[in-house]
C-alpha cells in the first residue's frame, strides 16, 4: 500500500507540472540579500549623517543665511584724506554728492529691461551703459551698484516721489573728489575712478576677501568702491581711500524696507596726503613753460607745442615742482563724465590730435639731451683718464673721421662755424663746443675692446638708461645705446634691408653720443636727477612727491626715500665740471650768460640743442626740429649747498638759450623771491 506522505510521494511519484514547486533559499540567493541590505544601511548612513550636518554643524551658517534674508548689510562710503602741498595748504579734498544704487536682486525679474530703460530717461545716461554695469554687479546681487554720480536735485527728487516705480533703486550720499589747483599739477595728482574688471581680476584672493567684514578692516578695494586712478591718487591709495563703514537694513519678503538702517561700524576717513611740492612753484613753473613755447614762437618756431618743467632739491630727491605740457584737468574724470572732454585722454587719434594732454612729458617723455649731455662725457673722460682738466683740445668749425688710409670718411660740424681756438674742459663746457666733445667721443670709440664701454658706463651710473624710481608713474627709462644694443636691435628680420650694416657700432655712434644725440633719450626727470648729482656732490637721488602722511592720532608719518647712492665720481672732476656750468651762465663767452648772468644768485647750468625727426603736417618726411634744453642748479657759490635743481624743455623750441633758459630763469626767480636786472642781451646759440 503506497505511503499518503509528500517525501514518500516525492520518492515514488512523478513531479506534478501542473503544481508550483516551493522556493528554494540558497546560499546565492542569500548573499544577494546581504549585498541589497549593507546598499540600503548605507544610503540611510549618508542621509542621515547629511541630515545631522545641516541641523548640527552647519545649522549656524543657515540661520544667519535665513537672517541675512530679513537684514541686509550695505557699505558706507569714507571720505578719502584730502592731498596738500608742502606748507599744508590743500589741493585735493571732497565735495558732497549724491549717488543714485541699484540692488540687482530687488529689481523685478520680469520688467527688469523697463524699468533700467526708465531710469535712463531720468539720468540722462544711455541705456546700454546702464545694462552694462547691472550685468556687471548681477555677480553679486546683494551689493548695490552705482549707476550715477552727482545726481541732480530735481532726478532726485522724481526718484524719491516714484520709489515705488522703481524698485531695487536708492539714493545714497557720496563724496566727489573737488580739485582746488584747476589744471595745476595734473600728472602728478592723478586721479579717482570706480575700480575696473581688470584690476579686480589681477588679484582673485583680493576679490574674495572683500566679501567678508574682516576684509574692510584691512582696507582691500571691494567691488563698485571708487580707487586712485593715477599719479598720487593710485600711488598713495591705501592712505587716502579710508575704510568703508556698515549698516544693517531690515527688508521684507518683495525687498521692501522695514525701519530705518542701523550703522554697525562707522567709516574712517583716509589719512591726509602731504606732498614734497609747493604749489606756488608749481604754478610758477607752469607759466614759466607756457612763457618759453611763447619766446619759441617769436623765434619762428612754429612747432613749438609742448614741453616739460622740474625742480627738485638736490640734496634728497625732493620734487618742488613738475609741469608738463599741454595738460588736462583732472576734474573732468569726476561725476558726470563726459566723453567729448575725456576723448584727448582716452581716444589715441584724439590725443594725437591735441597733443598728448595726458602724457606726464617729465616722466615719460624722451627726447635727445642734446649738449646738456655733454658734463656725462667730460666725468667720464676724465675719470678714465682719456684728458686732464686743463688739457686743450682745438675746437674747430668740424671735425673730421677717417679710415685706416687717411680717407675722410665722415664730418661733423660746430654750432659754431666761426670758432678755432684750443680750448680747455671749462672753457669747452661754457662755450659747448661741439668738435672738443667729438674728440673725447672719438677716443672712446679708440678704446681697446677689454676696456668695455666706459661711456655708457658711467652715464648708467649716473640714472641714465634706467627708472629713477619715482613714487608716480608710469615713467620711461629712456635709451642708453651700446653697441650690444644695435647687435639686438637691428636684425635681418627688424632690418631686412640694411641690418648687416646698422648692426654695427661705428665712430658715429660714439661721437654724437658724446654730444647726446643720436639714439640717446632722456626724460627731464632723469637729466634734473644727473644736475642734482653735480650739485650735490656725486650723490644718486632717489625723486619723490611724497613728503608725510599725517595720521590723526599717532601725528606725522614720514616715508624716508632711499639714501642718496653714492655714483663714485671723483671730487675733482666734479668740481671741474661746475666750474664749465658757471661758465656757460656767467662768461662772456658761456651760451647762458644773457639769461642768468644779471640774476642776483649765482646759477649754473647748461644749454642745449638736440635735433629730433618731428613728422609735422605739411612739411617733408624726415623733417627735424631743435629740441630746445637748459638744465642746473643754485646757488652755484662754494659757501652755499644748492638748493634747487631744474630742468626745462622746450619740444621744436629751437636753441636752448633762447627758450628754454628763459623758461628756467622764472622758476628761479620765483624760488629765490629774486629778479633778473636789465634785459636779454646777446643770445648764444648751441
Amino acid at each position: 500500500m503506497a505511503s499518503t506522505t509528500g517525501k514518500r510521494a516525492d520518492r515514488f511519484l512523478p513531479p506534478d507540472p501542473r503544481v508550483e514547486e516551493p522556493y528554494l533559499f540558497t546560499p546565492r540567493m542569500a548573499l544577494r540579500v546581504a549585498i541589497l541590505g549593507a546598499i540600503a544601511l548605507a544610503v540611510f548612513a549618508v542621509l542621515l549623517l547629511r541630515l545631522w550636518s545641516l541641523q548640527v554643524l552647519s545649522g549656524s551658517k543657515y540661520e544667519a543665511a535665513a537672517r541675512n534674508n530679513q537684514l541686509r548689510t550695505f557699505p558706507i562710503e569714507a571720505q578719502r584724506g584730502p592731498i596738500l602741498d608742502r606748507t599744508g595748504r590743500t589741493l585735493v579734498t571732497n565735495a558732497a554728492s549724491t549717488a543714485v544704487d541699484v540692488v540687482p536682486i530687488d529689481l523685478p525679474k520680469q520688467g527688469r529691461y523697463a524699468e533700467m530703460k526708465r531710469l535712463s530717461m531720468v539720468l540722462n545716461v544711455p541705456l546700454p551703459k546702464l545694462l552694462a554695469r547691472l550685468e556687471q554687479g548681477m555677480k553679486n546681487p546683494l551689493t548695490p551698484v552705482t549707476m550715477q554720480v552727482a545726481v541732480h536735485p530735481d532726478q532726485v527728487f522724481y526718484l524719491s516721489e516714484r520709489n515705488r516705480e522703481f524698485p531695487g533703486v536708492q539714493i545714497t550720499p557720496t563724496y566727489l573728489r573737488k580739485y582746488n589747483a584747476e589744471a595745476s599739477l595734473a600728472h602728478v595728482l592723478g586721479y579717482v575712478g570706480e575700480i575696473s574688471p581688470a584690476q579686480l581680476a589681477a588679484s582673485k584672493k583680493q576679490y574674495k576677501s572683500c566679501q567678508t567684514t574682516r576684509a574692510q578692516e584691512a582696507n582691500v578695494p571691494c567691488p563698485g568702491d571708487r580707487v586712485g586712478q593715477a599719479g598720487v591718487e593710485q600711488s598713495y591709495d591705501k592712505y587716502l581711500r579710508g575704510r568703508s563703514g556698515e549698516k544693517l537694513l531690515r527688508v521684507n519678503s518683495l525687498g521692501g524696507k522695514v525701519g530705518n538702517p542701523v550703522v554697525t561700524r562707522a567709516p574712517s576717513s583716509g589719512f591726509p596726503v602731504r606732498l614734497t611740492i609747493d604749489i606756488g612753484l608749481q604754478r610758477s613753473a607752469e607759466r614759466a613753460l607756457q612763457y618759453g613755447i611763447n619766446l619759441a614762437h617769436r623765434d619762428g618756431h612754429w612747432l613749438a607745442d609742448g614741453g616739460a618743467i622740474v625742480a627738485m632739491n638736490p640734496s634728497n630727491g625732493e620734487i618742488l615742482a613738475m609741469a608738463s605740457s599741454p595738460t588736462y584737468k583732472p576734474s573732468i574724470f569726476v561725476g558726470r563724465t563726459n566723453r567729448k572732454k575725456l576723448a584727448p585722454l582716452l581716444d589715441p587719434e584724439t590725443a594725437k590730435k591735441d597733443n598728448y594732454p595726458g602724457l606726464d612729458r617729465v616722466t615719460e617723455g624722451l627726447y635727445p639731451p642734446g649738449s646738456t649731455f655733454k658734463p656725462v662725457t667730460a666725468l667720464a673722460a676724465m675719470q678714465e683718464r682719456l684728458i686732464s682738466p686743463f688739457q686743450t683740445i682745438p675746437c674747430t668749425p668740424s671735425y673730421s673721421v677717417t679710415d685706416s688710409t687717411g680717407k675722410v670718411t665722415q664730418v661733423f660740424k660746430n654750432w659754431d662755424p666761426y670758432v678755432d681756438q684750443p680750448m680747455t674742459l671749462p672753457e669747452a663746457l661754457g662755450y659747448s663746443c661741439d668738435t672738443y666733445f667729438y674728440n673725447l667721443g672719438y677716443a672712446f670709440y679708440a678704446l681697446p675692446p677689454d676696456r668695455g664701454h666706459p661711456l655708457q658706463g658711467w652715464a648708467s651710473r649716473f640714472g641714465f638708461g634706467a627708472p629713477t624710481g619715482i613714487d608716480v608713474g608710469p615713467e620711461q627709462s629712456g635709451l642708453l645705446p651700446t653697441p650690444e644694443w644695435r647687435q639686438a636691435t637691428y636684425t635681418a628680420k627688424t632690418d631686412p634691408g640694411h641690418w648687416q650694416i646698422d648692426r654695427l657700432w661705428k665712430p658715429g655712434d660714439s661721437i654724437q653720443l658724446a654730444i647726446g644725440q643720436k639714439d640717446l633719450l632722456v626724460t627731464p626727470l632723469q637729466m634734473v636727477r644727473f644736475y642734482s648729482l653735480i650739485a650735490n656732490g656725486g650723490k644718486l637721488v632717489t625723486p619723490h612727491v611724497l613728503y608725510s602722511v599725517d595720521e590723526p592720532g599717532s601725528g606725522r608719518h614720514y616715508l624716508n626715500p632711499p639714501a642718496p647712492k653714492p655714483s663714485g665720481v671723483d671730487p675733482a672732476a666734479l668740481a671741474v665740471v661746475r666750474d664749465g656750468l658757471y661758465r656757460a651762465t656767467h662768461a662772456s663767452y658761456g651760451t647762458a650768460t644773457a639769461v642768468f648772468g644779471n640774476f642776483p644768485i649765482p646759477i649754473a647750468g647748461k644749454t642745449g640743442t638736440a635735433e629730433k625727426v618731428v613728422n609735422a603736417p605739411g612739411y617733408p618726411a624726415g623733417h627735424q626740429e631743435d629740441q630746445s634744453w637748459w638744465c642746473g642748479y643754485g646757488p652755484a657759490d662754494a659757501t652755499e649747498t644748492p638748493k634747487i635743481a631744474v630742468c626745462a624743455v622746450i619740444e621744436n623750441g629751437g636753441h636752448g638759450g633762447t627758450a628754454a633758459a628763459p623758461a628756467a630763469l622764472k622758476v628761479f626767480e620765483h624760488f629765490f623771491h629774486a629778479q633778473a636786472t636789465g634785459g636779454l642781451g646777446p643770445i648764444h646759440s648751441d
